[in-house]
């Protein structure tokens, strides 16, 4: 028996591991100390009351015999994938319910889309990134290229058409620097995909946020995607379902590569390796698309803008850099004083009681940075902000 030796490059440890075993050290040694998270990925609001109707009226639905539901629809029922396909529409993207993928989340997809390409397959990561992108390619033993996202592009990496690469990692808005592509800066990418007969992964799970109509939602809103691009997103940030687990990928028809159309590859993946979404989850889901589920669910995401909107304004007083909160939860700021990511983490920890993301844990480039996230309650983020800025003086 061998085990897989790429798993052994992996670093030892989780970087949001490591987050939690510094403050659960630091309450352990001071449990009288209240410590906020600015550094949290996890949504607090709960979800929308509609969404919880639909799903006691589903799960009510599974004690009768005549509405029970056994295993679902290989790729999720068609309510949902009908009304996520609806959805598109509203972005003047046209899809067919069946080119949609109904999942557990964006992260799985992410990770499981490993199994239908090659690994010898190089890839185009963005730094810095999440860190799924990197590790699920490691235990794949690809080759890994690196885009560099820096202060002076606003972390939003370009193609470089010195680099070659088979499979492009792309997210937007950004997890972790809340930066958003334009229409013409995606263009350049799908142009690139082209010319070098490259796969998009595209990561749309923060799509909500955008509140910008001239920035583009989807990969698909860009002339020639649907060539070279798939698209996964999420109802994890969108309707609080972090604890819940439901998310989608988009595979177009017109996804052709080496020959061979790309959803039958991950149409048969799945109907190999995954059984599905419940059917009480994917109609709580369903609700997300009425009218009155999308009004409930805007309100939470306006909820999290105005933390953004909180943060940004005590960096500007303190004459911090960063980018993001405008489209985005995540707010990424340089750290004051010219301090190393970790460095700050710990600084800030012990001095305001309030955590952030090391910005080094996403890749080199996030050195000397951090994220701050707009999940939170607001009057935790209040105090948040005031530590940051005495923290900064």
């Amino acid at each position: 028996m061998k085990i897989n030796q790429h798993y052994l490059d992996l670093q030892s440890s989780y970087l949001f591991s490591n987050i939690r075993e510094k403050v659960a050290a630091f309450k352990k040694k001071h449990p009288q100390e209240k410590v906020i998270s600015l550094g949290i990925g996890d949504v607090t609001r709960p979800i929308p009351g509609i969404i919880a109707d639909a799903m006691r009226k589903a799960s009510a639905e599974m004690t009768h015999k005549e509405t029970f539901r056994g295993y679902g629809e290989d790729q999720g029922y068609a309510f949902l994938r009908s009304a996520i396909a609806r959805y598109y529409g509203t972005k003047g993207v046209s899809l067919n319910e069946d080119e949609v993928f109904v999942s557990d989340g964006a992260k799985s997809d992410m990770g499981n889309l490993s199994d239908i390409l090659s690994e010898e397959n190089s890839v185009l990561i963005p730094d810095p990134v999440y860190p799924v992108y990197v590790d699920t390619n490691i235990m794949a033993g690809r080759e890994i290229l690196y885009a560099n996202g820096t202060l002076e592009n606003h972390f939003l990496p370009l193609p470089d058409k010195d680099i070659k690469a088979d499979i492009i990692y792309l997210c937007s808005p950004n997890n972790p620097t809340g930066a958003v592509y334009d229409k013409a800066q995606l263009k350049l990418w799908v142009e690139y995909a082209l010319e070098n007969d490259a796969l998009i992964l595209f990561d749309a799970a923060y799509e909500s946020f955008v509140q910008d109509d001239t920035l583009p939602t989807s990969i698909f809103q860009i002339e020639g995607a649907k060539q070279c691009a798939i698209e996964v997103s999420s109802f994890s940030k969108t309707a609080g379902f972090t604890g819940i687990r439901c998310g989608y990928t988009v595979v177009p028809h017109a996804l052709v590569l080496n020959g061979t159309q790309v959803y039958k590859l991950w149409l048969r993946r799945q109907t190999t390796k995954f059984n599905g979404v419940s059917y009480i989850v994917q109609r709580g889901a369903e609700a997300v698309f009425t009218p009155e589920g999308y009004r409930q669910c805007k309100a939470n995401i306006a909820y999290y803008l105005e933390n953004a909107k909180i943060i940004q304004k005590a960096l500007q007083k303190a004459g911090i850099w960063y980018v993001g909160g405008e489209n985005s939860p995540y707010i990424w700021m340089k750290c004051p004083k010219n301090m190393k990511s970790w460095a700050y983490f710990d600084s800030l920890l012990a001095q305001a009681k309030v955590v952030v993301t090391p910005g080094a844990g996403f890749g080199v480039n996030g050195e000397g940075f951090c994220r701050l996230s707009a999940f939170g309650e607001r009057e935790d983020v209040r105090i948040a902000v005031e530590g940051i800025l005495k923290s900064a003086k």
